[in-house]
């Protein structure tokens, strides 16, 4: 981790056992054929935003999830922390050859995690300091493990790509936020200009047009 110029938190075991069996079960449930399918889910404050999943289960995993991401969010980056507006659990399925580009995040996302749900085996998040890959660091698989980091505007670099062998299913749960320029001032970056990068984008826009 000493050669990435930002913090990174990863836990083991992060959801109870109840919780991740039902992930488990879930994940057998939602069919895909394209390369990699997006099942969104947001809330805030018990409020369904959007839902793709049982709303009562979304209720549940954001009352016994909240403190501990918001704990981790005050550690690596304190700042940050007055900002959250909801929170976004995403189901991610892929195939087993599927390659996601490397990128830094939406400017949106106050607490970035990943925790791997299934198979057994696969690849992990792969972590770089910057956008040409240089630094690889790959935080290995292990299900119910969870990866954290707080985006930050052209500094945190990651991907990911299936290990060719097993298609891969991960939850990605990020606390999110809708205050953008404060965001930006906080990172001392240019609003207007992270603003235009994220509309021309062609990460984002195949990102968004996969989503349901």
């Amino acid at each position: 981790m000493s050669k990435l110029n930002y913090s990174i938190k990863i836990v083991d075991n992060f959801l109870n056992k109840e919780d991740f069996n039902y992930l488990l079960n879930l994940h057998q449930d939602l069919n895909f054929n394209d390369e990699f399918r997006v099942f969104h889910n947001e809330i805030n404050d018990d409020k369904i935003i959007s839902s793709s999943i049982d709303q009562n289960f979304l209720k549940k995993i954001h009352k016994n999830y909240f403190s501990k991401a918001m704990e981790i969010l005050k550690e690596i980056c304190p700042e940050k922390s007055g900002l959250y507006d909801y929170s976004d659990f995403t189901i991610i399925k892929t195939k087993k050859n599927s390659k996601f580009p490397i990128h830094d995040d939406t400017p949106n996302k106050l607490l970035s995690g990943v925790i791997y749900l299934h198979p057994e085996k696969n690849s992990g998040t792969i972590f770089y300091s910057d956008k040409k890959g240089s630094n690889k660091t790959i935080i290995d698989w292990k299900p119910n493990r969870a990866v954290f980091f707080s985006r930050k505007e052209k500094e945190t670099w990651h991907s990911y790509e299936g290990d060719g062998n097993n298609d891969r299913t991960a939850l990605v749960y990020n606390l999110m936020t809708n205050k953008l320029k404060e965001v930006y001032k906080i990172e001392n970056k240019n609003y207007f200009l992270g603003k235009l990068r994220f509309k021309i984008n062609p990460y984002l826009f195949r990102y968004f047009k996969k989503n349901i």
